[in-house]
């Protein structure tokens, strides 16, 4: 019998990456699993190499966030495991910021990931684990990340508020920051081929453990902060980054 037997999860973002890989183990440890994502074809690819439940939504829309609650109430009643996942890089450097790029970054990485938790709270069992996926950008300082690591160090202070309000339900709110995983996010960050593999080995060269980290390596950390066994963690945050945060100036 796995750790989460018996135990409801949704997991924003679920269709590829982290949401992914963690869907895959959640469900190993006998979670029943609901992953969410924008595109119905990715969604449905991967809900059904997964054996899990997939439902389109997108987070940045507060009406496809409410539709989501209600299916999921409907067809599940509780929650108990939500995993606030979805997110989106796209670098840019100081005085080039547009617009646009900073609606989306906030929209799906602060705005939809507070508003997901807002709107699950009513179907959130007590003694939930609600855990945030952010990013050790928050503290770096890495050029080009202005915009991201300002969204997810708002994430990160929005958790240890939300981990003190829930506490009197038992409500389990926490962090996780990864570093660089080796993840589709980068390829959706609208630089070429080139750019990438350049940015790639620029980033690793950082990295204390000369590499970037796998999915799994952060779905190990999720499945052990929605379980029983961390029934005494919450407004934590937890770095899993390679040791970047560690010694950030490594070259």
């Amino acid at each position: 019998m796995g750790t989460l037997q018996g135990k409801t999860a949704v997991i924003t973002g679920g269709n590829s990456g982290i949401g992914y890989a963690s869907a895959a183990k959640l469900k190993a440890q006998g979670a029943e699993v609901i992953i969410t994502g924008r595109s119905p074809e990715r969604v449905q690819n991967a809900a059904d190499e997964l054996g899990v439940k997939g439902i389109v939504a997108d987070v940045t829309d507060l009406a496809a966030i409410d539709a989501l609650v209600e299916q999921v109430k409907a067809d599940y009643g509780t929650v108990d495991i939500l995993f606030v996942n979805a997110g989106v890089f796209l670098p840019a450097p100081i005085g080039q910021v547009s617009e646009e790029v900073y609606n989306q970054t906030m929209d799906i990485n602060f705005k939809g990931a507070v508003f997901t938790t807002e709107k699950f709270l009513p179907i959130l069992k007590d003694g939930a684990a609600v855990i945030h996926l952010s990013s050790v950008l928050a503290y770096t300082g890495m050029p080009n990340s202005s915009i991201y690591a300002a969204s997810k160090a708002a994430m990160n202070s929005y958790v240890r508020t939300a981990s003190t309000e829930l506490a009197p339900r038992g409500i389990r709110v926490n962090a996780i920051n990864p570093g660089p995983i080796s993840t589709p996010i980068y390829n959706k960050t609208g630089m070429d081929e080139d750019s990438l593999h350049g940015f790639a080995q620029a980033i690793q060269q950082r990295v204390p453990l000369k590499r970037f980290g796998e999915p799994g390596d952060i779905a190990h950390l999720v499945a052990f902060l929605a379980s029983d066994e961390a029934a005494f963690i919450t407004g934590s945050e937890y770095n899993i980054d390679g040791g970047v945060n560690v010694n950030p100036l490594l070259s």
